[in-house]
Formats: structure tokens, sequence, C-alpha cells
């Protein structure tokens, strides 16, 4: 049984065929915190958010979540304002120290070349992870995988196994535009002042991360 459609004057001009598919777009912002556009069913989605985007940004507004498009790719992703979102959750310390490792990897892949997307080996990863953070233990393969998985799930990361388990470092992560929002810093000197919270031999383990969105 469906539940009543919105009466608020800009939800009800939307058209009939069209609020099965708008509910599938704000069940995958909430979930995942970004709509992705690609082919078949995603780009559909991503052109019929892009059509409603006005009244989407304002069904989500009490959330104060802010709904913000990708001015290069097909992307919508929502923006939490800190202090007044209710929907927030923490990075743990491992976690964190990942995210900080590909923000990285991804602003000198762009400062170096503009290119279409940023693709890394796990391999990379571990060895910028090592070089970061030299005086903590780098993630096992089970624990960097499981990381990884859920950096996906929030839209962050693309991730291509490799088919063989024993040639994991060989595995490609496509590091998303999606991510540097989620730590937006101003340059890789306001990088560095966060990392070096982190690279003291005596950095507490609780030590919370940063935050994301989270329904």
């Amino acid at each position: 049984m469906s539940l009543p459609w919105p009466t608020f004057t800009t939800w009800s001009r939307i058209m009939e065929p069209d609020r099965a598919a708008l509910s599938e777009i704000l069940a995958e912002l909430l979930a995942h915190g970004a709509l992705i556009g690609g082919t078949g069913r995603d780009q559909e989605l991503y052109l019929l958010a892009r059509e409603y985007q006005r009244e989407i940004g304002e069904y989500l507004a009490p959330l104060q979540l802010e709904l913000l498009p990708d001015p290069d790719r097909p992307i919508f992703q929502l923006r939490p304002v800190p202090g007044d979102c209710a929907l927030m959750s923490r990075f743990n310390k491992a976690e964190t120290l990942l995210v900080l490792t590909l923000w990285r990897m991804y602003h000198d892949a762009r400062m170096e070349n503009v290119v279409a997307s940023i693709v890394v080996t796990t391999n990379e990863i571990w060895e910028r992870l090592r070089l970061y953070f030299a005086n903590l233990n780098p993630p096992a393969e089970a624990q960097l995988r499981e990381m990884l998985g859920k950096l996906r799930h929030r839209r962050l990361v693309r991730l291509q196994w490799h088919e063989d388990p024993a040639r994991f470092g060989e595995s490609q992560v496509e590091i998303l535009p999606t991510l540097p929002r989620v730590i937006p810093f101003e340059s890789a000197g306001a990088w560095q002042q966060q990392v070096s919270l982190y690279q003291a031999p005596s950095a507490a383990a609780s030590e919370p991360g940063r935050v994301e969105e989270e329904p």
C-alpha cells in the first residue's frame, strides 16, 4: 500500500508517470549520498533528477541536505550542512586514513593532468598509506577490501576487483569526484594539517574521523 503523494505545491505538479522514478531517485540519494548517471536506468534517473532538480532540492532542504550537481559529470551529490544536519555519521580512524589518502591521490592526479577519471590500484593505495602514515600499521588486505566496499556503497569510488583473489593488489579503484566533496580541503596544505594529526606515533586509535551524511 502506497503512502499519499505529497500535497505541497511544488510536488503536486509532478506528473504521475514520473512519480515512481522520483521515489527511486530519493531512495538512491538518501541511501548512498549520490546519484550517478551512466547508462540504462541510471541515466534515465539522472536525466529525470535534472528535470526536477529544484523540487528535489526543496524536498531535502528541511533535512539540512544540499543537492549539488557536478558541473562536469552526470552526478548529483548530497552535502550535509555542518552542525545542522542530523543525518550524520563518522568514519572510523582506519577509514579516515583511507579517505585522506584517496583525496591526495585524486588531487595529485588532477594537478598533473586533466583526465576524465582517476584510476589507481589497491597496491598504489597501500603504498601511499605507508608513505603518509609511516608510524601506523597499514590495513590488511581483508580490511582494505571491506573499507573500499563501504566507500563504493557511499558512491565515493568504483571498484573492479581482480578476478584472481591472489592478485588483489592489482584491483582497480576509480576515485570519483564525490570523494573530495566529502572532505573539501582548499589545498594540499590544508590536507597536510589534517594528516599531521594522525602521523604522530601517539595518535589515539579511537580518534574520530571526518564526517559524512548517513541516512
